[in-house]
């Protein structure tokens, strides 16, 4: 965060695609900057209390910047004017998003020991940042402006990405369910399914995904039926075959180690209180095994993100539409537009099914 203060923060280009100038903070934000950085490192040596609030501070302090030196930038600019985050401003937010992390930490350890609200300081830059966005503060930002102009666009292709995305985990669970209960009884079975699924890792998706285009059109043409309701060598049917396949390895993978994780004596325990052997599965191993093999699930989810974007390169559509794009013509303000959204589409799924893996832990702790 120290070394950011004097590094470009600010990309002004007369376009989104010419060459630009390389803008720097002004002195007084450069002292602040380096208040803010030593502030929240000294904090971390003397009062370990007060850095998560300092922590979130910083990380407010570099939204905050992100709005005004952009916008800054492009005021009295041509209309197609960009101004685009430099090296500067992304390396202090990167340095306040680890010290956030880090203060949480903190927070959590000072609170197990003697209560308060620390841990909940280190959150105080998301309504911030959520104000200044609903406030238009960052409305001089290359990428923001890119989401005006395509904005319609965006969120077809955001849907799309999570319909890719929700329908292939939930093929991946509906096969990979079943499957994973019978490797958990049968060491064959077992070494051949986790076999064939940790094969199909080892393919690239891009290389799965052309390899699926002769097959799916040979099927389509043999079968008129299947044509009609869209199955071909482009479009989603190969698309959502591919991320099927894919996410198959760590639903399987975690299914066999959570189904034969239970404990031989809580099953024992309950075939001596005369339960058959599905009322075994149904009410004692499934539920004990279900926070490990949503973890599965949840690795699954967050892959499905990344290959989704691919998707696109075969018309299924997705926010790799704006990364492709962007690549083709050179405009990184696109490969923004589409990149960012999923980056915080994968934290926002994990989150909440890391959320549900805890949830189910403690009320099986409780039972």
């Amino acid at each position: 965060m120290l070394v950011a203060c004097w590094l470009p923060w600010v990309l002004l280009r007369p376009n989104r695609l010419a060459a630009g100038d390389f803008l720097r903070l002004p002195p007084l934000d450069i002292g602040l900057g380096l208040l803010a950085a030593l502030a929240t490192a000294l904090a971390g040596r003397f009062w370990p209390r007060a850095v998560p609030l300092l922590a979130s501070t910083a990380l407010s302090l570099g939204a905050w910047w992100l709005g005004s030196r952009t916008g800054a930038a492009v005021q009295g600019q041509a209309e197609f004017a960009r101004a685009s985050v430099s090296s500067g401003l992304w390396l202090w937010l990167l340095g306040a998003a680890v010290t956030v992390y880090g203060a949480g930490l903190v927070g959590r350890r000072l609170a197990s020991v003697s209560g308060g609200v620390q841990p909940y300081l280190a959150w105080l830059w998301l309504p911030a940042v959520v104000a200044m966005a609903a406030l238009g503060h960052f409305a001089g930002w290359s990428v923001v402006a890119e989401y005006q102009v395509q904005h319609d666009r965006f969120f077809q292709e955001l849907g799309r990405h999570l319909y890719l995305i929700l329908v292939a985990l939930g093929l991946a669970t509906l096969i990979g369910a079943p499957l994973a209960v019978w490797a958990s009884r049968n060491a064959r079975v077992s070494g051949v399914v986790l076999g064939v699924a940790g094969g199909v890792q080892t393919v690239p998706s891009l290389a799965l995904l052309g390899l699926l285009i002769a097959p799916l059109s040979a099927l389509a043409n043999a079968v008129p039926a299947l044509r009609a309701v869209g199955v071909s060598g482009i479009g989603v049917a190969p698309a959502l075959t591919a991320m099927t396949l894919y996410a198959l390895l760590p639903v399987l993978r975690n299914g066999v180690v959570a189904l034969r994780g239970v404990l031989p004596g809580v099953l024992d325990a309950a075939r001596g209180m005369g339960m058959t052997d599905n009322q075994r599965f149904w009410r004692v191993q499934l539920p004990l095994a279900l926070p490990v093999w949503l973890s599965g699930i949840r690795q699954a989810a967050v892959m499905l993100v990344g290959v989704a974007s691919v998707a696109q390169l075969i018309g299924a559509g997705g926010l790799g539409y704006f990364i492709f794009s962007g690549l083709q013509s050179g405009a990184a303000d696109l490969i923004l537009l589409g990149a960012l959204p999923a980056a915080l589409l994968a934290i926002v799924l994990d989150t909440l099914l890391r959320g549900l893996e805890a949830f189910l832990g403690r009320r099986l702790g409780r039972a």
